[in-house]
């Protein structure tokens, strides 16, 4: 069940009208999601195209889908199908290149509006998150429903974009319920109609039901939600394992004890790259991760972290994937350093094979108050230095003002 699904029928009761209003008693936790967020936030300034089917993505032959608006998804384009695939299904498509820094800028200015309303917000991404507006219903003087209904107004009314609402006493309920909401509307499950809500779902809405997980129900005989709630314990841990038997079992009885994760800190910053051609020149391939080292250092000093642990990501011609990772002597958070561990691992792990795929993660990460273990031989506080001079550059001039000569083409080398 896809997460634009739409309300199954008999289920419209639950969604908010001016003429209805579902009792909302008890339903504190909200999950709103942007509709189609980053083809959104493109046609702002593009009202023309808003009833064409519109397309974000980039122009390489090996680009996904970053967005597609609901006039595209109408052919069954999809965000992260290949381009190719959209294209042929959407021959009339309108495609946008994303614009870097926009969405960001558009999420921040949304989830400032959450925590107006509340401080209890987890966001899952730039385009959604989830709410706990229990404990801030009097001093706002609102229903949940009606907190629901501001959210909507103002996201408009500030960001001009739409978003949608799911508002329930559990949390992956209200996940489900925003996206029978989609687009740009509000859908309320009351506490005593929460299996009422859920029973009539196809097993694919549990949370972290997957293609093979489906699968492995449907062999049971399993269909709906309502057939996996009084389904023995016993018999779906033979068929999907202990550990998911009791998760779905808990899920299809409406048990949902997670709350709301306020600024869950990051396990780890990553950036990876996929190539137009298959690349096997070690050369082009150290290049991209000096770049993606960049990328993954910058946001590390960003977010005032450093990392133990430099992991890569490597993607073969014939889409066999690996990682393979390092655990440093000390955290850092210096591109010079990631980019050697990175170059040192994919020689270990990749000499020679046609690549499709690169990226760079660090792990293990911890703030830059925590002690540091010092070395007299270590050179790595002037590279520190100077990446740092480089970040205030590119804040000041945009991101092209500085970057390593190595990451230049040959004719802007010259010219420098």
């Amino acid at each position: 069940m896809g997460r634009n699904a739409g309300l199954p029928a008999g289920h419209e009761r639950f969604r908010v009208s001016a003429e209805h209003q579902p009792d909302d008693t008890g339903c504190g936790l909200l999950h709103v999601d942007m509709d189609a967020f980053f083809a959104a936030v493109e046609l702002r300034t593009r009202p023309e195209l808003v009833r064409k089917p519109v397309i974000v993505a980039g122009s390489g032959p090996r680009s996904v889908v970053t967005s597609a608006n609901y006039p595209a998804r109408e052919f069954g384009v999809r965000a992260a199908m290949p381009v190719a695939v959209a294209r042929r299904l959407c021959p009339h498509g309108i495609f946008l290149p994303p614009t870097p820094g926009l969405y960001g800028e558009v999420s921040r200015g949304v989830m400032a509006i959450f925590r107006e309303l509340t401080p209890l917000v987890e966001p899952l991404s730039l385009d959604e998150a989830f709410l706990d507006v229990s404990g801030a219903l009097r001093r706002l003087g609102a229903t949940p429903a009606e907190v629901a209904e501001s959210i909507r107004r103002r996201v408009q009314a500030e960001h001009g974009i739409t978003c949608s609402v799911g508002v329930a006493g559990v949390k992956f309920v209200a996940k489900l319920a925003s996206g029978m909401a989609k687009p740009d509307g509000v859908v309320v499950v009351p506490v005593a109609a929460t299996l009422e809500f859920l029973h009539p779902l196809p097993i694919s809405a549990l949370w972290g039901v997957g293609q093979r997980t489906e699968e492995s129900l449907r062999r049971l005989g399993l269909n709906t939600i309502a057939e996996v709630a009084v389904t023995p314990l016993s018999r779906l841990r033979r068929a999907v394992g202990n550990a998911a038997a009791e998760h779905l079992l808990a899920l299809a009885n409406a048990h949902d004890e997670r709350g709301v994760v306020v600024d869950s800190p990051d396990k780890s910053i990553g950036a990876e790259h996929t190539f137009d051609t298959d690349q096997r020149d070690p050369l082009v391939l150290e290049r991209e991760l000096l770049r993606l080292s960049e990328r993954v250092a910058a946001s590390l000093r960003a977010k005032d972290v450093r990392g133990r642990t430099v992991s890569i990501k490597v993607r073969f011609a014939d889409f066999k994937t690996i990682t393979r990772a390092r655990t440093l002597g000390s955290a850092t958070d210096v591109a010079r350093v990631i980019h050697a561990t990175a170059v040192a691992l994919l020689a270990e792990a990749a000499a020679g094979a046609e690549i499709r795929l690169l990226g760079v993660r660090v792990e293990g990460l911890s703030g830059t108050d925590e002690p540091e273990q010092l070395s007299f031989e270590r050179a790595e506080p002037r590279w520190r230095d100077a990446e740092v001079a480089a970040d205030v550059a590119r804040s000041k001039f945009g991101a092209a003002a500085i970057r390593p000569a190595s990451l230049l083409s040959p004719g802007q080398a010259k010219r420098k």
